[in-house]
């Protein structure tokens, strides 16, 4: 490089420098590439020549295309194939229909499915203990894993019908409760009417209350004081002749109060023995709760309130599965007590 005694380039190689400064700002998109730094001779204090180090100048590349990668093969079309035998298939999802057959391999739990809930299925095994489970994953149906899923609602072909039988009224208003009124022997009784008959009663505007014994029923039917428009009905567990229940039925019943019962000792009997999977309700003798009788008899819960709403009670559907004697009683006292 050429420079002047005082340190200044020569005016050709400034007109140099100046083309490669201009070159820089043309290409100032791309990347920059370092050049040596330029040297000039200047003379020290003392008169002596030195070198003196100016600042670097920056040229840009020129643009152009981006380096291909070298020593890529491009991509196979069949890089993501895979063998039949390696692909897992989604597991198949069955409705908990009734009486299907379920495993539990956690628990090595098996049992046929006796209801299904919202989110919750339950299964009977062979010796009658019902266990529930959450619907989902995690279940065998014939030796092969499934996902139980509720049964779908079948559409209807033809009008609604009840539990009870009769015509179901849609999309119904509430209406105001009757003065008349319906008592029953107890609270198993009143949770039966209320599931076969509640559509009913609703829209007939009845309410039904659980009596606490027979006993208690002449001084109800006093504070009661049924007349016309309000009138009383009682259904009465084992009415039968010459009993207890029998006589004090006699004393009440008049033109507004009417006592009517069935002949079971319990609202249980009303349930046919087929719904909840016995051939028939067994004998229990004399002296003996009834109820505890015939639990320890099936090799039932010694819990008389689950195996009401579990065994009993959740396996009811419709009039179908109730004993005709205990049919006409209940239909009865809704007619008397509806008319005005």
């Amino acid at each position: 490089m050429v420079t002047d005694r005082h340190g200044n380039i020569t005016p050709a190689l400034f007109s140099q420098v100046s083309e490669e400064s201009d070159g820089a700002q043309h290409n100032a998109a791309t990347p920059p590439i370092e050049v040596s730094a330029l040297t000039t001779l200047r003379n020290n204090v003392d008169g002596r020549a030195c070198r003196v180090r100016r600042p670097r100048r920056v040229l840009r590349r020129p643009a152009g295309p981006r380096a291909q990668h070298v020593g890529v093969p491009p991509r196979s079309p069949y890089d993501n194939l895979v063998h039949p035998r390696t692909v897992k298939k989604p597991v198949p999802q069955v409705e908990a229909e009734r009486d299907l057959v379920v495993e539990d391999p956690s628990s090595g739990f098996v049992g046929a499915v006796v209801r299904c809930e919202k989110d919750v299925v339950h299964l009977e095994n062979r010796f009658g203990k019902v266990r529930g489970y959450p619907l989902g994953p995690g279940f065998w149906v014939d030796g092969r894993p499934v996902v139980l899923v509720r049964p779908k609602q079948a559409a209807p072909s033809g009008p609604l019908r009840s539990a009870s039988g009769s015509f179901y009224v849609d999309n119904a208003r509430a209406r105001v409760a009757r003065a008349g009124r319906i008592y029953v022997e107890g609270k198993h009784d009143a949770e039966l009417v209320e599931k076969v008959w509640g559509h009913d009663l609703r829209i007939e505007g009845v309410v039904v209350e659980p009596l606490h014994g027979v006993d208690d029923l002449p001084a109800i039917v006093r504070d009661f004081r049924p007349t016309q428009g309000r009138r009383l009905g009682v259904l009465v567990d084992h009415l039968v002749k010459g009993s207890k229940e029998s006589r004090i039925a006699e004393q009440i019943t008049g033109e507004h109060a009417l006592v009517v019962g069935h002949p079971f000792i319990d609202i249980w009997q009303a349930v046919k023995p087929q719904v909840v999977g016995i051939k028939a309700w067994p004998v229990v003798p004399k002296g003996q709760p009834w109820k505890e009788g015939v639990c320890a008899a099936l090799g039932w819960e010694d819990d008389t309130g689950y195996v009401w709403a579990q065994r009993i009670l959740a396996r009811v559907r419709s009039f179908t599965d109730l004993e005709p004697a205990l049919l006409g009683r209940v239909e009865e006292l809704i007619d008397f007590v509806t008319t005005d």
